[in-house]
């Protein structure tokens, strides 16, 4: 008589015989599914929902491995094989980089520092299908798989918050970065030499510095749900449409003190997402004016918001620059133009 327990031990038993006859396909079903996981968020809010919780209830079966394959021997009587779970793992985190990579390339404001972090990811997502690198060097040393742990579950956690329970950017930082600061724990422990209470405190204080160093470099971080689908320097805007006037690149001093200048953008976000942002006008390089805006998540062209300078310095001519940014300072898009005598 065929138990459940066997049906069970014979599908891992094939799912086991395929992954190694066929191991180019889980590298190629990461990448689409993760792409494919991109363009259904941004067209149907909960699909999306589902696609972040699946990610993250797959990292917490990656995080509690162990203790879940000595359940199975306690329940089964049976391990499962290792290279199903090495293959599981991997699986898990191609879907993972997969998943969130989309999201970063739109968000990345590529002339900053942001291009590190992205870049950063995507050879993640790289030694993820390239089986070699990803065996034989990153899986045979722990305290660098597990800062790969760590860093790919700071970016999914970034991605999905926001998506499922509508955290702002801020929120979402501050919670992937306690997150991965824990999750460092293990891997500090494992690299350090020391013994007792001085192991302690230096895993403590390695720690800090680890949570002092992420949130400095917030900077350097993407808003990966945040992004510009419209923008505009114009001298004119349609308020009943919600619409700006031609954009422009140039402006003469007389222009800009008649009239005064437009900043408009238009930024997707989350449905039911409230975020706040700023437009920072910036003139030769120096900071003139901080302008704060409350915008909403849900609609697909992007929740339009603009704001008006008519006050410029006494010699506004030179190079001006509107950094559009969350509250902490990740940078979402820039806007520029040139004033001249």
């Amino acid at each position: 008589m065929i138990t459940w327990k066997n049906r069970l031990l014979r599908f891992i038993s094939l799912a086991q015989t395929l992954l190694q006859r066929y191991p180019g396909t889980v590298a190629l079903f990461g990448f689409v599914s993760g792409v494919a996981s991109f363009l259904l968020v941004d067209r149907q809010a909960n699909l999306a929902k589902v696609i972040a919780v699946v990610m993250l209830v797959s990292w917490v079966w990656l995080m509690l491995e162990n203790s879940l394959r000595q359940c199975f021997i306690r329940w089964f009587g049976w391990e499962l094989p290792p290279p199903l779970l090495r293959y599981a793992t991997q699986m898990i985190h191609q879907e993972s980089l997969f998943f969130v990579l989309p999201f970063f390339f739109v968000t990345t404001a590529w002339n900053s520092g942001q291009a590190l972090f992205t870049g950063l990811l995507a050879s993640a997502a790289l030694v993820s299908i390239l089986d070699p690198l990803y065996y034989r060097w990153l899986a045979a040393r722990r305290w660098i798989y597990l800062a790969y742990h760590t860093l790919t579950l700071f970016a999914v956690i970034l991605t999905a918050l926001p998506i499922l329970l509508q955290l702002s950017t801020p929120q979402s930082y501050q919670l992937a970065l306690g997150t991965a600061v824990l999750l460092s724990f293990p891997s500090l422990a494992s690299t350090l030499q020391l013994r007792g209470w001085q192991r302690a405190l230096a895993v403590v204080g390695l720690c800090l510095v680890l949570g002092a160093v992420g949130w400095l470099a917030r900077l350097w971080v993407p808003p990966a749900t945040l992004w510009l689908t419209e923008v505009a320097v114009t001298l004119q805007l349609d308020d009943a449409n919600r619409a700006p006037g031609q954009s422009i690149r140039q402006i003469s001093v007389a222009q800009l003190r008649s009239q005064g200048l437009y900043a408009y953008t238009a930024i997707n976000a989350p449905r039911g997402l409230h975020e706040r942002i700023q437009h920072v006008w910036i003139h030769n390089g120096q900071v003139v004016e901080r302008i704060a805006l409350d915008i909403r998540g849900g609609r697909e062209a992007g929740y339009r918001a603009w704001t008006h300078k008519q006050n410029f310095p006494e010699h506004p001519a030179g190079d001006w620059q509107i950094r559009v940014v969350t509250e902490v300072g990740q940078q979402i898009g820039t806007l520029r133009f040139e004033v001249t005598e």
